[in-house]
């Protein structure tokens, strides 16, 4: 076998790859060997079949299996020899198009390899890290608002009319064509104007009763409703209203705490400190892993893969694309080329890709099974009722555990980075941060 190179130009490499018909008769001989005490055939003893015939019956096969293992185990020497890893799966097809048995085989094989990365020194790497406390104010805010959350407000009786916001206690009954329908009735119904709870245009119809009122509210069940002898159908509503009650917005206490599972008001105010901090020590760590690559962008050079810039430039354009295009679902569409927007966005996160895979081996970084089965747990929360079902699709799709590990993976490289970077921790307020933020959002 012979392997010669045609093609050595920045990543690109091209071999023309030679299998004699010596080495593929001896391949094949050695297959027609091993099979031979297992054959069975009219006129011959098991495992007596003479070489000749067993050549004639299964010769022709086993050549097409011997060329594409001779072939697969010289471009896999010719890798492990180099060291070269292709960005793509090789390109390889037959030279000798016109080639009969007895002929020897000529193959030529193209790829892209990886670039090689030279290691890095992180402590030149300089951040600011944001750091923002939960003030007081913050604090008071997050406790308001909880106040006026639905779990929070109480509600008590009023004499004016209802409006948003409010709580009407109502019967209804609901008619179709004059005829009640199952689900449409109900006594004594506490409704929150402006929940939107009910189909539209109930609550809009409730504004501006009064305790005593009745009154007929008439509402279009929407198209695509849940239950189909319903759905699109006009229906009007006896109400009969008990009660209009106004919100009543609890006192910042102990009671209020225990509503949300803490042990008194302090407790609560604890747990809200620390919710607010870990949010923005969320947002921190977004705006210094930017600062991070965009450092590791200008730091870094080396050749990238064409075949991946170009795949990552389309991938870019045809998803931008779409979102400027909502209406169109398909792939049925004009071509779109990628602008020198696309690719220059394509070259810096091929690059910065590249570059975290790279550190991260090396680095001997790992996402660990306990990591990844957390992952899986909390994406099955999104599938209440179906988490059996999203377990099995995880289990059976290779393509979804690799989607969810990479960010794993990254996060993991970028702390691995940051802990050799030097990193200067800077105080600023909540709205610093989210100056930050937005701007972060705009590039």
């Amino acid at each position: 076998m012979k392997v010669t190179e045609t093609l050595n130009e920045g990543l690109k490499r091209e071999y023309a790859i030679t299998v004699t018909a010596a080495e593929l008769d001896a391949k094949v001989e050695e297959k027609l060997k091993e099979a031979q005490p297992s054959v069975e055939m009219k006129g011959f003893r098991k495992g007596k079949v003479p070489m000749a015939l067993l050549r004639k019956q299964f010769g022709q096969r086993l050549m097409g299996e011997s060329m594409q293992e001779a072939i697969d185990g010289a471009l896999s020497a010719h890798l492990e020899e180099t060291g070269d890893r292709p960005a793509a799966q090789p390109e390889m097809k037959m030279t000798n198009e016109d080639w009969k048995e007895g002929d020897d085989v000529e193959i030529s094989v193209s790829y892209e390899k990886l670039p090689e990365i030279a290691d890095i020194d992180f402590s030149d790497v300089k951040l600011e890290r944001l750091v923002v406390k939960a003030d007081d104010a913050s604090v008071k805010e997050a406790l308001d608002n909880l106040a006026e959350s639905p779990q929070a407000v109480t509600y008590e009786a009023k004499k004016t009319q209802a409006k948003d916001g409010d709580q009407v206690v109502l019967d209804f009954v609901g008619k179709i064509d004059g005829e009640p329908f199952d689900g449409g009735a109900a006594e004594d119904y506490p409704l929150v104007l402006g929940s939107n709870s009910f189909i539209p245009g109930f609550e809009d119809g409730l504004l501006k009763v009064k305790a005593g009122d009745e009154k007929d509210v008439e509402v279009f069940f929407p198209e695509d409703y849940q239950a189909e002898n319903l759905a699109g159908k006009k229906a009007v509503f006896l109400c009969t209203i008990k009660e209009v009650r106004g919100p009543k917005k609890p006192k910042l206490d102990d009671e209020l705490a225990k509503k949300f599972g803490a042990e008194d008001l302090e407790a609560l105010k604890g747990q809200i400190t620390e919710r607010l901090e870990a949010e923005y020590s969320g947002a921190s760590r977004a705006i210094a892993k930017r600062g991070l690559l965009d450092a590791l962008d200008k730091k870094v050079k080396f050749d990238l893969p064409a075949l991946l810039v170009d795949a990552e430039a389309n991938q870019i354009a045809h998803q931008l694309w779409h979102e400027e295009n909502p209406e169109v679902e398909g792939h049925d569409h004009p071509e779109i080329k990628p602008t020198d927007e696309h690719i220059k966005l394509a070259e810096r996160r091929v690059k910065l890709g590249l570059l975290l895979a790279d550190i991260g081996q090396k680095a001997e970084v790992k996402v660990t099974d306990q990591e990844m089965t957390q992952a899986i747990m909390n994406q099955a929360r999104q599938y209440p009722g179906q988490e059996r079902q999203f377990f099995e699709f995880v289990q059976q799709n290779a393509q979804f555990r690799q989607q969810l590990q990479a960010p794993m993976f990254e996060d993991k490289v970028v702390d691995h980075i940051l802990a050799q970077a030097a990193v200067t921790d800077k105080e600023v307020s909540k709205e610093d941060l989210q100056k930050a933020v937005e701007k972060l959002e705009e590039e």
